[in-house]
C-alpha cells in the first residue's frame, strides 16, 4: 500500500459513491462502538489507516478524539484537506512510517485497507501499529472474508486495486499473534449491495 494510483485516479468518483464514507448502517455503528472504545481507552492520538477522502475522520475528530488520517493516495487527500480542514492528514502507507515520532498512539482504525496490502506484508505491518500503541489502546480493522478457513487469504478483482480477502479466524490469528487481544467481531453477510461477507475485529493492546 506504498501508492495507489488507482485510487488517485478515481478519488473524484470514489467520493460520489460514498459522500459520507460508509457503504452500510451496520459500518457506521461498528465505528460508533470503536469510538466508545477508544474514548473510554489510554489518551492520545488516534490513526484512520488507509483514510482515502476523510469523511470517516473527520467524524471521529467531531467526536472528540484526537485522530489523524493516513493514505497513501495524493488523489484521495487532496479531496479530504478540501473538504475537511479541520483535520489532519498524512500522505503515508499503513506501517505510519510517515507520522515520524509523533509518539505514542492510542488506537487504530483500519477499515478496508489491509486489503490491499500483500498478505506477506500485514504482519511487517501490524507489528509496527504495536510498538506505537499505548497499553490499552483499540484497534479496529474490517475487510471482506475468504469463505474457507483452509484457503485463509484469496485474491479478488477489486475494481481500484490489487487485494485480498481473508478468512476471519485467519485475520485474528495474525492480529493475536503480534500482541493484540480480540474484544468482539461483527461478520455482515453477502446481500445485493456487497459481494462478499465483511467482518469488523476489534482489539486490544493489553
Amino acid at each position: 500500500m506504498t501508492s495507489q494510483p488507482g485510487y488517485d485516479a478515481l478519488a473524484g468518483a470514489y467520493d460520489d459513491a460514498f459522500p459520507q464514507g460508509y457503504a452500510s448502517v451496520l459500518e457506521r455503528h461498528a465505528v460508533a462502538a470503536f469510538v466508545a472504545e477508544a474514548a473510554a481507552g489510554p489518551v492520545g492520538t488516534i490513526v484512520d489507516v488507509g483514510c482515502g477522502t476523510g469523511h470517516v475522520t473527520s467524524d471521529l475528530v467531531a467526536a472528540g478524539l484526537d485522530v489523524v488520517g493516513v493514505d497513501p493516495s495524493a488523489g484521495m487527500l487532496a479531496i479530504a484537506r478540501h473538504s475537511h480542514l479541520h483535520v489532519r492528514f498524512v500522505e503515508g502507507d499503513a506501517t505510519l512510517a510517515a507520522l515520524g515520532d509523533d509518539g505514542p498512539l492510542a488506537g487504530v482504525l483500519a477499515r478496508f485497507s489491509l486489503i490491499h496490502v500483500h498478505p506477506d506484508d500485514v504482519r511487517a505491518v501490524v507489528d509496527a501499529w504495536v510498538r506505537r500503541l499505548r497499553s490499552g489502546s483499540r484497534v479496529m480493522v474490517a475487510f471482506q472474508c475468504a469463505d474457507d478457513a483452509s484457503g485463509p487469504v484469496v485474491e479478488f478483482d477489486h475494481r481500484v486495486a490489487r487485494a485480498w480477502r481473508w478468512h476471519p479466524d485467519a485475520m485474528v490469528d495474525l492480529l493475536t499473534a503480534a500482541g493484540l487481544t480480540e474484544r468482539w467481531r461483527l461478520v455482515a453477510q453477502p446481500d445485493p449491495d456487497r459481494r462478499f461477507a465483511e467482518c469488523h475485529v476489534s482489539l486490544e493492546l493489553a
